[in-house]
């Protein structure tokens, strides 16, 4: 008599993650390698990582050729393999989230600005509204030369001091 095999002896997790999946970690880590070759040295100085990684970040930044590129990349996810994850995605998140503030600060300094120069003083009024400590006279004398420079057609010297002005004020 032959021995019948139980299909309920049989569990999935004695075989581990499939082929497949182990794929899509890899391919995981190399787009988190290609998140941090892009950050600034600053930025990336907040990341927590080991030396190892950190060199070989560095010189991924360094290759042009796109196949070298891609095997650094991938010798890059090798080494986070060995590292700690969830640390790394967090900060990367924090520093991502700051750079979203910053960008977003920037476009509503641009679209005051722009509103401004178009709206004249029905603008100038909503945004003393809005940030009522704003110096009146001076947001006018930026507003109105900006939109005599704009009129005449000459480049945008003013118009890029009212948007130092506004990033201030709005700051």
């Amino acid at each position: 008599m032959t021995p019948t095999h139980d299909n309920d002896d049989f569990d999935d997790e004695d075989l581990g993650p499939s082929k497949s999946q182990l794929k899509r970690d890899a391919h995981g880590l190399q787009d988190l390698g290609a998140e941090l070759i892009e950050l600034s040295a600053q930025q990336l100085a907040e990341i927590p990582l080991s030396d190892e990684v950190l060199a070989a970040v560095k010189e991924t930044r360094g290759i042009t050729a796109h196949g070298a590129r891609k095997r650094q990349l991938k010798y890059l996810g090798k080494l986070l393999r060995q590292e700690e994850e969830g640390p790394i995605r967090e900060a990367l998140e924090r520093i991502q989230g700051r750079h979203a503030l910053t960008v977003a600060h920037h476009h509503q300094c641009e679209r005051w600005r722009d509103r401004l120069i178009a709206e004249g003083d029905a603008a100038l009024t909503a945004l003393l509204e809005e940030f009522p400590h704003a110096d009146r006279q001076q947001l006018r004398q930026l507003m109105r030369a900006a939109q005599a420079e704009h009129a005449a057609g000459r480049p945008p010297k003013t118009s890029r001091e009212l948007f130092r002005f506004l990033r201030e004020l709005i700051g």
